[in-house]
């Protein structure tokens, strides 16, 4: 199955519309996307897991095709809680109790977020090349600021990086594709202008904006409680990232992605990959072979069966 054959729909959530593409048959599987990427990320690994689970791959709320809701001082309608609700919203409106969710970049913060705040929503949980917001934001130095601009840039008051987006959002896209250590070889003509043109729309830039300074605050604020209150993640978690990116060099000292992610989860495992950030992307079958291996290995049965009431 091409990812072209995939189904295109658009369902109302009780905020906003979420655009996403659908395809196979099985356990609902998620697959979030993350910056400066919409759904398209997955066009090559959704095709390779759809043989074995209905995936859906949505454009996060602000992001692509979905909608962009208002958003208030404390930038919570872009905080990666209410966006998990957007994530809950879809696995009720296709008819399931549970999925699995993996997320890259921004939509693995969203998917760790859905998966501490609906523990009974999310039965598998894997997250690409990030940390948990908080655990960046108190380790930030030099390399974080020049190395991954968006985090601090983006996270600017209203309008500076909107302004900076909209006059040079083809920089922004070749800027991330090409210098944070993924081969270009990966991103097509097409796949790159259709990030380009993600970028162009001027609330679209708004709202990205704003869930990066619901990164900066709010998000933080959710992750902070959580410690405070022992809560972790309650189901098996895989950890992938870039051996050469910033995973794989930067947190040696706190034990790696490993040592991080096991003060929020109660099962964790993983590895790195000889890829860049953008592994999903460069290396499509490996980063779903490995998928594929951690969500058979973990699904229980009843997980196969487990259904909402029609």
């Amino acid at each position: 199955m091409r990812f072209d054959q995939f189904e295109a729909l658009k369902v109302r959530t009780p905020e906003t519309s979420i655009f996403l593409r659908r395809g196979g048959s099985g356990p609902l599987l998620v697959l979030l996307h993350g910056f400066p990427e919409t759904h398209l990320m997955w066009r090559d690994v959704a095709p390779l897991l759809a043989e074995r689970f209905t995936v859906i791959c949505p454009d996060l709320r602000g992001y692509g095709r979905s909608g962009c809701p208002a958003s208030t001082q404390d930038h919570a309608p872009y905080s990666k809680r209410s966006m998990g609700l957007d994530v809950v919203a879809l696995v009720e409106h296709f008819g399931h109790e549970r999925a699995c969710l993996i997320g890259h970049d921004r939509g693995g913060r969203v998917a760790y977020r859905t998966a501490l705040d609906h523990p009974d929503r999310v039965s598998r949980l894997a997250v690409l090349d990030i940390l948990p917001v908080s655990e960046v934001w108190a380790r930030a130095d030099k390399n974080l600021a020049l190395g991954y601009w968006p985090w601090s840039l983006l996270a600017q008051a209203e309008p500076l990086p909107e302004r900076l987006i909209a006059a040079a959002p083809a920089a922004v896209v070749d800027n991330a594709l090409q210098g944070w250590g993924s081969r270009s070889k990966a991103f097509s003509a097409d796949v790159r202008e259709a990030y380009i043109d993600a970028l162009s729309d001027p609330a679209h830039v708004h709202a990205i904006c704003e869930e990066y300074r619901a990164a900066a605050a709010i998000d933080c604020e959710h992750d902070e409680c959580d410690r405070a209150m022992n809560r972790t993640i309650a189901c098996p978690v895989l950890v992938l990232w870039s051996r050469s990116g910033p995973l794989g060099q930067w947190y040696e000292n706190d034990g790696g992605p490993l040592g991080l992610w096991s003060r929020w989860a109660e099962e964790v495992d993983g590895f790195p990959l000889d890829f860049g950030h953008f592994f999903p992307e460069e290396a499509p079958q490996e980063t779903a072979n490995h998928l594929i291996r951690f969500l058979e290995r973990s699904l229980e049965p009843e997980d196969h069966q487990r259904r909402l009431p029609a």
